[in-house]
């Protein structure tokens, strides 16, 4: 017999929260309930869909197809409902929208014009660093993305949004903004060598360009710390931590207030752009191809 849409929601919900008390309390249903369907589904499928990693669960292979499926059978769902509210003479649904962090300092803006356009949308916004957002794409987490560098994957279209320049940063008193105040000569990967870097966290867009500059150069630079965020980076230079590589796009106040500055470096801007990327293959939900 086939899989019933309950069930579906079971197996997605523990792959997903990794805890099968977790999913049942998303889903409303006691834990036994949950253990029970669970068991029951393995014995018509023949197969174990979720195994344990240390106290979380994770889905098997079979599992990650009965997982890409209920995200599809969800998305329909949804997407039908969209379109029958449309029917109705009403705008109502939700468009689900991942973008990498540095998008927020942009992303406001757009988000404000297009709910004046649509007020009767939810927009569900999910942050996190390129691979991530990538990930929940391909997972269908999200219908629509906003990162940096689009993966090279037939799997994936995208569309050109807007400029993204990388520069380097370093706080007013560093003595390379000192060395660079009343001169135009450009700083060298060298000469930046040999001072310290705050680095964002591997898997992000910013760090993954920079690390291809470096490695074209042959150059190597030092890490004074990894952090995760564009605010804690720009906290850490300022501090007089190190330098780092950074979206102008986000330093923009900063800058203006006296609290970092640019510097003029060989090879700067890395010239990047932002990237609209939604599954190729995969037709959007109406709320997804509003303008």
């Amino acid at each position: 017999m086939p899989l019933e849409l309950r069930q579906l929601q079971i197996i997605e919900a523990i792959a997903r929260l990794g805890s099968v008390t977790r999913a049942a309390d998303e889903l409303g249903l006691t834990q036994p309930a949950v253990s029970m369907q669970l068991k029951q589904i393995e014995e018509r499928i023949g197969l174990p869909l979720l195994r344990r990693r240390g106290r979380l669960y994770e889905a098997t292979e079979t599992g990650e197809e009965i997982v890409r499926a209920a995200r599809q059978v969800a998305q329909t769902l949804a997407d039908l409902d969209d379109a029958l509210q449309r029917l109705r003479g009403l705008e109502r649904g939700q468009l689900r929208l991942g973008v990498v962090s540095t998008a927020n300092y942009f992303l406001p803006d757009y988000l404000v014009a297009f709910r004046r356009r649509h007020p009767g949308l939810t927009v569900t916004l999910h942050v996190a660093n390129r691979d991530q957002i990538v990930q929940a794409l391909q997972d269908t987490l999200i219908e629509i993305a906003i990162i940096g560098r689009p993966p090279d994957s037939t799997e994936l279209f995208a569309t050109r949004l807007m400029d993204n320049p990388l520069v380097v940063i370093a706080s007013p008193d560093h003595p390379l903004a000192s060395e660079q105040a009343g001169t135009s000569e450009a700083i060298t990967l060298h000469c930046l060598a040999r001072h310290p870097f705050v680095m964002r966290e591997p898997g992000s867009g910013t760090r993954a360009a920079f690390e291809r500059v470096l490695a074209a150069s042959g150059v190597r630079v030092q890490q004074a710390c990894v952090l995760a965020s564009n605010e804690a980076v720009k906290q850490a230079v300022q501090a007089g931590l190190g330098l780092a590589v950074i979206s102008a796009q986000t330093v923009e106040m900063e800058v203006q207030l006296g609290r970092l500055v640019t510097l003029n470096v060989q090879g700067f801007p890395i010239l990047r752009q932002w990237f609209v990327v939604h599954r190729a293959h995969r037709q959007l939900s109406p709320s997804a191809r509003l303008p």
